[in-house]
């Protein structure tokens, strides 16, 4: 990203604070002219004073002169201070606004884009945490500095360059050749410098998706004695950051002396050039530290480049990156305007093909299916068989490569995204708790419902007698809740949304054997006259459903009842079986017969 192009992405933003950006380049106008004074004030100090002293004058005789000097150094000073305020608290009121707002479009952004968006590795949770945290700190940073100090300091010096040459040309012209150097030797430091600063760039996304993945899997780690695996992944990561950081600031060292020596190189020659002036009478002695002051404004803001081409530096290669998460234009999930008023809840697939997208292995492969409207559809298959996504492809997570998916005979591509997703339900495996009370997390499913209603959705997931023994009852932290009580929680969600369509993902997975039951029987009463499609590994869900799909490698191998699949012989007998061993049918058959008897 050029710096042409880091403005024009900047501007949408800045354009809201037109009136606050025109405000401070006023205060910098009038700065740039106030730096000056002192030196116009030494010049004419120091030429008066000589005159008094070759007319042998007095102390008297130079009052009026040093209470002339003194108002104008003092009222300047004010002018500086209260322009200074207003420059760096105008500026620090920028910074923070457009940090709001970046950080405000990033987010709203992201919420747009369609899963394949996360499923690439560059855009996992801490790297993509680090680009956006890192590119709204550079970006604002730049702008905030630019109105303080980069700005307010090349007005400062194109200003003492133009009085210098006004006064003197030559001199004026010694300094301005000082500039070019200097910025080539700036410039030429920032190129060196790049290609380790977009390894530090790298380098910290890894450190920060590794530290994400520790405090992920602390479980495991600890259970396994593998804290010195981690602890030698991390230094590893570290001694490269700190090596690449090392390189850059032992480069910076030696271009910043190689800058103070030209600097210096101009400070010398404009002495000699003015002591030169001085002693042909071409020039007063006041004139030298006039020259001298004004090539000191001149030299500041060169000074200050390397620092300039840092944040520059740093907010291109980040702004590359964060600009990139927030022109993802072709990320937005893709919707149409189709929006009935009541969905049937009819699927029909025909050769759907579908790939993720950071995998090269096709996941579903020639999957043709039929759900019916107000039935159960059970999905069936070993781990890996595509089952959940399949369900991805139906929620409209994902397209099919190719093939179609239709819903009441329309294409699923044509449906407006938030109108289908309205009408449905879906429970997964692991669901997220979000942070905030058990009411707020049971609300998700329908932001405008009434306490009434959430109490009674989390009855039907069989969780309110267990919500009313926590001390606060449904305003107590969801984050406090266990595991199958945190699944009931997704249930009742679910049942508070109501929907026409339901996917069930494992939903009883992380619920004890009590539980499986009792939220068995609601969702029992919840299926009846809606399209129901699960994924379970229980027996009771899957010989309860109209029709059974049997998958395996991405494609479907048997369809039909429980009792037709079983007594065909083939897959699904098998893995029926398996369950049934599983359980240990056989005790639980004779444990039960005997009791009888």
């Amino acid at each position: 990203m050029t710096l042409f192009e880091l403005f024009r992405n900047i501007r949408p933003y800045a354009r809201s604070y037109r009136r606050l950006i025109l405000l401070t380049l006023g205060m910098t106008c009038v700065a740039s002219f106030t730096a000056q004074v002192n030196a116009w004030v030494l010049r004419y100090t120091v030429d008066s004073i000589s005159s008094l002293v070759a007319a042998h004058k007095s102390l008297i005789d130079g009052l009026p002169l040093l209470t002339t000097i003194s108002a104008i150094l003092v009222g300047t000073e004010v002018v500086n201070v209260l322009i200074g305020f207003g420059q760096k608290y105008f500026g620090e009121k920028l910074r923070i606004l457009l940090s709001r707002d970046l950080a405000q479009g990033v987010i709203e952004r992201i919420l747009t884009y369609r899963l394949a968006f996360y499923s690439v590795d560059e855009n996992q949770p801490g790297k993509l945490q680090t680009r956006i945290d890192r590119g709204v700190e550079s970006l604002t940073r730049l702008t905030q500095n630019f109105f303080i100090d980069i700005l307010p300091m090349f007005a400062s010096a194109a200003v003492a360059l133009a009085m210098m040459f006004h006064a003197n040309f030559y001199v004026g012209f010694t300094a301005f050749c000082i500039v070019p150097v200097y910025y080539y030797v700036s410039r030429a430091q920032a190129a060196r410098m790049a290609g380790s600063r977009r390894l530090i760039k790298s380098l910290r996304e890894n450190r920060s998706q590794g530290i994400l993945g520790i405090l992920e899997s602390m479980p495991v780690i600890k259970s396994f004695l593998r804290e010195d695996i981690e602890e030698s992944k991390q230094l590893s990561l570290q001694d490269a950051l700190t090596n690449t950081q090392m390189r850059i600031r032992k480069t910076s060292f030696l271009f910043d002396g190689m800058k103070s020596f030209i600097e210096q190189i101009g400070a010398v020659t404009i002495i000699l050039l003015t002591t030169y002036f001085v002693l042909t009478g071409s020039m007063s002695v006041g004139a030298i530290m006039f020259h001298l002051l004004l090539f000191n404004n001149v030299t500041a803001p060169i000074r200050r480049l390397h620092l300039l081409y840092d944040q520059m530096n740093d907010a291109l290669i980040y702004a590359e990156g964060f600009f990139d998460v927030l022109h993802a234009d072709t990320q937005v999930e893709e919707s149409g305007n189709y929006a009935p008023a009541r969905i049937k809840g009819h699927f029909t697939l025909r050769g759907v093909n579908f790939t993720y997208p950071s995998n090269t292995v096709r996941t579903l492969s020639g999957i043709d299916m039929d759900i019916e409207p107000g039935r159960i559809t059970a999905l069936v298959g070993l781990s890996g068989a595509g089952k959940s996504t399949l369900i991805n492809l139906l929620d409209k997570f994902y397209q099919p490569d190719s093939g179609e998916i239709l819903l009441d005979g329309v294409s699923l591509r044509e449906y407006d995204t938030r109108a289908l997703r309205a009408n449905i339900g879906l429970v997964l495996q692991k669901n997220h708790i979000f942070p905030g009370t058990v009411a707020e997390n049971i609300l998700y499913g329908k932001p405008s419902a009434s306490r009434g209603e959430v109490v009674d959705a989390a009855q039907r997931a069989f969780l309110h007698e267990q919500i009313m023994t926590l001390p606060q009852g449904y305003d107590s932290p969801a984050a406090n809740l266990s595991g199958g009580q945190q699944q009931k929680i997704a249930l009742a969600r679910m049942f508070l949304k109501n929907p026409p369509i339901i996917f069930l993902d494992e939903p009883t997975a992380s619920l004890d054997a009590v539980a499986t039951e009792q939220i068995k029987l609601g969702m029992d009463a919840i299926k009846k006259d809606r399209t129901v499609v699960i994924i379970s590994h229980s027996i009771s869900q899957i010989i309860d459903a109209d029709r059974i799909y049997v998958m395996r490698n991405g494609r479907i191998v048997e369809h039909g009842t429980h009792r037709h699949l079983f007594s065909n012989g083939g897959e699904y007998h098998d893995i029926f079986a398996a369950m049934a061993r599983s359980l240990n049918m056989d005790k639980i058959a004779r444990t039960l017969d005997a009791k009888a008897q």
